[in-house]
């Protein structure tokens, strides 16, 4: 199949009450965090026809897609088809909390349209707008973790798609409680996610305190935020994909992000595609990674939204 951008790019017209109508295809990645968005980033923005940040945003803001087109006429591909070496894709934190505001990057509670000024729009759409002028694409892709910010970005974006990626949230409270950036130590007065609503901290009272158990809490309150996300977004602007279902079947799972977001499967990202390992054995390793006792916590506490989730307990 030829990269025709002709035939491959669907335009959508994006009405903004903060700019002049424009034809940028945005679609935002989203997941908790160690939730295999990281995975799916990689491998989408490997697609010919699709503009996405990268760590070099962060260094150089609006020069960086400059940059990576300078890097590509030199020749330092990494292999075809791959971005140059050490440029890799990026939720461009700093970026954004520079050349937007830092509330977009780590706000306490869940953002919505309320939280939207004019100031905000603006740059937050110039963020956009000028990175997929610059790479020449109309399809942009950026990925954020943690809070969905839903309500936030379709008000500034009422055109945009979501993809959301989950994962089992014992794996994910797991993973958060290895990693240096989590603060659930902190208790609730110093994470990410502001005070516990009355019910789960009376959960969380009553059953010990502990620090797994809270950031399983962590994975239901972001869960929360993303279905009722998830239900004030039309249908076809909204997809989402289990991490277990992408590592099983993973061009199976490609191919229907792609078709939600009107790319076609191409030659080149075929070959992209072809190199890329899905490694399914991380997929139980929170069995391995908790004790008895952590493990039969979580399935009190999260039983009902891993239920509701299609996972087994």
């Amino acid at each position: 199949m030829e990269d025709t951008p002709s035939t491959a790019r669907s335009q959508v017209a994006t009405v903004n009450p903060f700019q002049p109508p424009g034809s940028l295809n945005l679609t935002f990645l989203l997941g908790t965090g160690r939730c295999g968005s990281t995975l799916l980033y990689k491998v989408l923005t490997q697609h010919p026809l699709l503009g996405f940040p990268t760590n070099l945003d962060d260094r150089f803001g609006r020069l960086a897609p400059s940059l990576r087109r300078l890097a590509a006429a030199m020749h330092q591909w990494s292999r075809p088809g791959f971005p140059p070496k050490r440029v890799r894709p990026s939720e461009a934190q700093t970026a954004l909390a520079r050349e937007v505001s830092p509330l977009v990057v780590e706000p306490f509670r869940e953002l919505v349209a309320a939280d939207v000024t004019p100031w905000l729009a603006r740059r937050l759409s110039t963020f956009f707008e000028d990175r997929a002028a610059r790479e020449g694409v109309d399809h942009y892709v950026h990925k954020f973790t943690g809070w969905p910010r839903v309500g936030f970005l379709l008000e500034v974006f009422p055109q945009a798609r979501f993809v959301h990626i989950l994962r089992d949230g014992r794996a994910v409270a797991s993973s958060w409680t290895q990693m240096p950036w989590w603060r659930g130590h902190l208790g609730p007065c110093g994470w990410h996610y502001g005070p516990l609503p009355d019910a789960y901290a009376e959960e969380w009272d009553r059953d010990g305190r502990s620090m797994i158990h809270l950031a399983g809490i962590g994975w239901k309150i972001l869960m929360d935020a993303y279905e009722h996300a998830r239900m004030s977004v039309p249908p076809d602007q909204w997809l989402e994909v289990r991490y277990e279902d992408l590592v099983d079947d993973p061009r199976k799972q490609m191919t229907m992000v792609l078709e939600f977001l009107g790319l076609p499967w191409t030659s080149r990202f075929d070959r992209c595609f072809g190199r890329h390992r899905f490694e399914n054995r991380q997929v139980e390793a929170f069995r391995h990674d908790l004790t008895p006792g952590q493990l039969a916590l979580l399935n009190r506490s999260l039983g009902p939204h891993l239920g509701e989730r299609g996972y087994t307990f």
